[in-house]
């Protein structure tokens, strides 16, 4: 296992925001969490219907499907941010709102089977991505949101993002 791969990010890497999810990521090998949070999604949501994807929890909350595309834009938008910053780019990068996203996404008119097809895909290429990348490139940092990031805490929030969807969506959803 690579040793940059395997160092926690520090507090100071990224805003306390992401401290959750970082937190949510076991010990070891980010890339390695990155492809165990697939196979989890892909064994909690493989038999989920339609009818379950298209129910929210609660009124006013995502439906299971939107909560899926939320997690394949957060992902991309990570991995973007990983990208330019791994490269050396200095460009501060704006924030995004998921809660504008989400409605203008069509999630709700997508069936289940092409939304799990779309986060797996994400998730293979924010893999590539994060193994490709070479030792030096991972303590990189820019600021994103106004906020410094380094590309090692966007790989552990990469991570933990999705895992603590999946708790949301088994505690919640199924």
């Amino acid at each position: 296992m690579p040793a940059h791969r395997s160092q926690r990010p520090d507090p100071s890497e990224y805003p306390p925001f992401y401290a959750g999810y970082v937190a949510q990521v076991p010990d070891g090998d980010v890339v390695e969490a990155l492809i165990g949070g697939a196979e989890i999604a892909a064994a909690l949501l493989h038999d989920v219907s339609e009818a379950q994807g298209d129910r929210a929890y609660a009124p006013g909350k995502w439906t299971l499907k939107e909560v899926l595309l939320h997690c394949a834009d957060a992902e991309r938008i990570f991995a973007y941010r990983a990208l330019r910053f791994a490269r050396g780019d200095a460009t501060e990068l704006p924030g995004w709102d998921e809660n504008a996203y989400a409605p203008m996404s069509g999630a709700t008119a997508r069936d289940m089977g092409a939304l799990m097809n779309e986060l797996e895909s994400v998730r293979d290429a924010s893999v590539t991505l994060f193994e490709g990348l070479p030792p030096e490139a991972w303590s990189r940092k820019g600021i994103a949101n106004g906020k410094p990031i380094t590309v090692r805490a966007l790989a552990w929030i990469t991570a933990g993002h999705l895992l603590h969807h999946l708790e949301v969506i088994q505690a919640r959803y199924l």
